[in-house]
């Protein structure tokens, strides 16, 4: 589990490698960031591989209000196991071009990959 994670926050936070970051996905694995509305830059829900990679290649791409640079050596997170082998929760403490963001994610595996992930963060964190 966190083998997995480590490999997904590099994809994503990190080198914002959408094709990596979609690989980590099952077929139909679903990437939804509940607390975000819609029409938000960052996409609120993806269904599907191909729409990960697409919408976060999106996004990763946008020249104002994209992604910021996240300061690795003040983020952290912390992997917290569940009764369920396949179910995991990250809690996460980052900063974001300064500016801090605590956020939990909810992820669920199978067969070696990410059916699931559920992020909840503040939307207002994020342009």
């Amino acid at each position: 589990m966190r083998e997995i994670f480590g490999r997904y926050v590099h994809a994503g936070a990190l080198s914002r490698d959408a094709d990596a970051l979609a690989e980590l996905f099952t077929e139909d694995g679903v990437l939804e960031a509940p607390l975000v509305p819609e029409g938000h830059p960052f996409p609120n829900r993806m269904a599907g591989r191909e729409a990960i990679r697409k919408g976060m290649a999106e996004y990763y791409q946008r020249p104002v209000g994209g992604p910021g640079v996240v300061d690795t050596a003040r983020s952290s997170f912390v992997v917290h196991d569940t009764a369920d082998p396949d179910v995991f929760i990250a809690e996460i403490d980052t900063v974001v071009d300064g500016a801090a963001m605590s956020l939990v994610q909810i992820v669920r595996l199978r067969d070696g990959k990410i059916a699931r992930l559920r992020d909840y963060f503040a939307p207002d964190t994020l342009a």
